[in-house]
């Protein structure tokens, strides 16, 4: 890669310096050029392009090992779970194809730091907060097929495109992922990139308005140079403001929340519709709603490939717990699965290897869990509103 492609932008903020030096994560040039920089003990601090969660994960790799899966599953972490290993298994898969190991260049800047014992600036917006910004700006009939457009585009068979390796010298993998919506879609060029370039912009001054430091190299990827400069240019008056703004959830409307419980309601007065014209059609709306709703969460559990006991277990629970919108289906599934094919150490251990192929998803336990508990669910949700529509159907004919 040519200093063209490694662009390098000196920015001063008062009596601080701050060098904004744009990489590809997936270069080797990349890391030289992070090595060549800090050699130098020119600067007092080294910022990096990780949030918190990021940090840990590339020091610490086996983190997801010692999971807590019943505090995942509680905490409605599941997809988020499933989302971090899909993107671990997409730079594997890179890793092995190309040689490369993405990131390269933020280990670098990280273990030049603590050898001269400078500090370590985590300048990125977690990227947790980032994904639920995401989210709260889909349309909610779109959130799924974004969560397994990334599940598919990340999780294959496939080998890595040259034209995929050009976008990750742009950006990380996150973005490259959504790259092909993000570009398009203002609902996701907004948090996906523009809020993170205001968010680093807005860490590197609160750090160094903070603690004084006089030259701050910032290792961030190329595609995020240009609008953090931007910022940083433009002025920031109050820096820990803007990151709480941009840290802060939207506040979602309250119908969503309601259209649960306003089903149940539906169904439930169905119910006694059907009773009070003849018993024969009441218990006839039961039985399609326990066989449709059951059968689809069953069905889900299946595919997930779990234990016979669980598959039951699934067409017996998701109809109770479709009437009850505080407890879901995969809750009781996943339990269930846990408890009968309990996750041993190994199977945490070799999670990121086995979740690199579609095949290992289901042979490691732990995976699997986490497929019982969103098949399930996913089929219990869509067995409500076929059941409900059916129940109408009888109601109508």
């Amino acid at each position: 890669m040519s200093d063209e492609q490694e662009p390098q932008v000196d920015i001063q903020v008062g009596e601080s310096r701050i060098t904004l030096l744009g990489t590809a994560h997936v270069s080797r040039a990349s890391a030289e050029k992070v090595k060549e920089l800090l050699s130098t003990d020119e600067y007092d601090a080294v910022a990096v392009e990780l949030c918190p969660s990021r940090y840990n994960s590339l020091i610490d790799p086996d983190s997801l090992a010692r999971m807590d899966l019943f505090r995942v599953m509680r905490e409605g972490k599941v997809t988020m779970v499933v989302a971090s290993l899909a993107l671990g298994a997409y730079q594997q898969r890179m890793a092995e194809q190309f040689g490369i190991e993405p990131g390269a260049e933020q280990r670098e800047a990280i273990k030049a730091a603590q050898d001269s014992q400078r500090p370590v600036l985590l300048v990125d917006r977690e990227i947790g907060v980032t994904l639920k910004r995401v989210a709260r700006n889909v349309p909610w009939w779109q959130r799924f097929a974004l969560f397994t457009g990334l599940i598919a585009s990340v999780v294959s068979h496939e080998e890595v495109t040259e034209e995929e390796i050009e976008r990750l010298k742009e950006g990380d993998i996150l973005e490259t992922t959504f790259a092909q919506f993000a570009a398009e879609q203002k609902h996701l060029f907004l948090p996906l990139i523009d809020e993170r370039d205001q968010y680093m912009a807005a860490r590197l001054l609160e750090e160094v308005q903070r603690d004084g430091h006089e030259n701050v190299l910032a290792v961030v990827g190329a595609g995020h140079l240009k609008g953090i400069q931007r910022y940083l240019e433009q002025g920031i008056e109050a820096p820990s403001e803007r990151i709480a703004d941009l840290e802060r959830m939207p506040v979602p409307s309250a119908w969503p929340k309601l259209i649960p419980w306003l089903i149940v309601c539906l169904i439930l007065v169905g119910f006694g519709i059907g009773f009070y014209r003849s018993p024969a059609l009441g218990w006839q709306m039961v039985a399609d709603w326990v066989l449709i709703n059951g059968g689809l969460s069953a069905l889900g559990a299946l595919i997930a490939a779990a234990h016979p006991l669980t598959v039951i277990t699934a067409f017996l629970a998701a109809p109770l717990t479709s009437l009850n919108p505080t407890i879901g289906a995969g809750m009781v599934t996943a339990a269930v699965e846990i408890y009968l094919r309990k996750p041993e150490v190994g199977d945490f251990g070799r999670l990121r290897k086995d979740t690199t192929e579609w095949k290992g998803w289901w042979r490691n336990r732990v995976s699997r869990v986490l497929l019982v508990f969103l098949l399930s669910t996913l089929g219990s949700a869509i067995g409500t509103y076929v059941a409900g529509f059916r129940i109408a159907e009888r109601l109508v004919g």
